[in-house]
């Protein structure tokens, strides 16, 4: 029980979805019904994706970036260059992954190049790029995988709503970045280019990878069926790459995934409830989902707020905008606090104060102008 009970402890996120599906749990009993209403294809893309990512991961699959980047001499240059691969990256390896391949990469080159003082700005506008780059593509996050999933429209046209957003944050990422080194635009870097090699052993596993990756972008545009049979693809593909891959998922969010499932489908059962809330959220999606992201993150906020929207458009134009309030808004913001401290412990503090200020700087010139556009009829 003392392992169990820090095992929660030391995952809040997934405490919260486990109380949150038992007392859902006595509100409204559980029937078969209720396990119909659960979406097993969201589930089943999420856990194929963070198998595929795992992959890509052990075997540095993006790593030719980092001999590209160490080639680079103008600190302005540098960061947009990390910003802009978090930024596009994101759009297909997903936000949190894309911080996990580019933070610490901007931690070693700025550390090596005596630029500390640059890390915590510039690795706080990586967040902002991670969240608002991959909000333009269905998979480029959780909470626009279970979306998309729930609504009858194709990639592109998903794509064409989220252009703005998508178009607008690069440019003020740009001039953030400007801002930032306004005193000497052309301040350089000294450190010498790296080309560090693929491992010759791992190339089969990349392939395989890669491979499983493009079939997995197919299921989720093509929305197909046979999205079983996909999974049964990708546990054959991980199994002959490297079986020890199924040992570094992420099988908590899968979890914390399904626990805010029931517990949005109990809730959603309950005629009482599902009218008040509906009444309360209906025509407020984007202010709701921005505030209940505060307490619960982005994603567990999309699937317990979907079923009482009327507003598509506001629900995830919130749901992408409010990982920029806080920490805890985004699960891809709680990972790069979580790269940070692993490398500064103690200075977790400063890392939340300066991503506050630069991400709330981000957020206000924002916040109206999606609360705007999602008056914009998604379909």
């Amino acid at each position: 029980m003392k392992k169990l009970f820090a095992f929660l402890k030391k995952d809040l996120m997934l405490t919260v979805s486990v109380l949150a599906a038992v007392i859902s749990l006595f509100i409204t009993p559980p029937t078969a019904e209720l396990f119909t209403l659960i979406d097993w294809r969201t589930l089943g893309t999420l856990f194929m994706m963070l198998c595929v990512l795992e992959g890509f991961k052990k075997e540095n699959v993006l790593r030719p970036v980092i001999g590209l980047a160490s080639g680079l001499k103008r600190m302005t240059v540098l960061s947009l260059f990390f910003i802009f691969g978090v930024f596009f990256t994101s759009m297909f390896v997903t936000n949190d992954v894309s911080l996990i391949i580019f933070v610490p990469l901007t931690i070693l080159l700025f550390r090596e190049g005596d630029k500390e003082k640059y890390i915590l700005p510039v690795i706080s506008m990586e967040n902002i790029a991670a969240i608002r780059g991959s909000l333009l593509t269905p998979f480029g996050s959780p909470q626009n995988l279970f979306l998309y999933g729930q609504i009858d429209v194709s990639v592109w046209h998903f794509m064409l709503h989220m252009a703005p957003f998508c178009v607008t944050s690069a440019i003020l990422l740009i001039i953030f970045v400007f801002v930032l080194y306004r005193k000497d635009l052309r301040e350089s870097i000294n450190r010498s280019p790296e080309n560090i090699p693929w491992a010759a052993e791992g190339r089969k596993a990349r392939i395989i990878y890669i491979c499983l990756f493009a079939m997995l972008i197919l299921v989720i545009v093509t929305r197909t069926t046979l999205w079983p049979a996909a999974i049964l693809v990708v546990l054959a593909g991980i199994f002959i790459a490297d079986k020890e891959i199924f040992k570094r998922v992420d099988y908590v969010l899968i979890v914390t995934f399904f626990c805010f499932f029931v517990f949005s489908s109990s809730i959603a059962s309950n005629e009482r409830i599902a009218e008040m809330l509906t009444k309360a959220v209906a025509g407020r999606e984007y202010w709701w989902v921005i505030g209940l992201s505060q307490i619960i993150s982005n994603v567990p906020a999309s699937i317990v707020l979907y079923p009482f929207t009327e507003n598509f458009a506001g629900l995830i134009y919130g749901a992408d905008t409010a990982g920029l309030v806080s920490l805890i808004g985004s699960l891809a913001s709680v990972i790069n606090y979580r790269i940070y401290v692993r490398e500064y412990p103690g200075k977790g503090g400063k890392f939340i104060k300066t991503f506050t200020l630069v991400s709330w700087a981000f957020f206000v010139i924002v916040v109206i102008p999606g609360y705007l556009l999602s008056k914009w009829r998604f379909y």
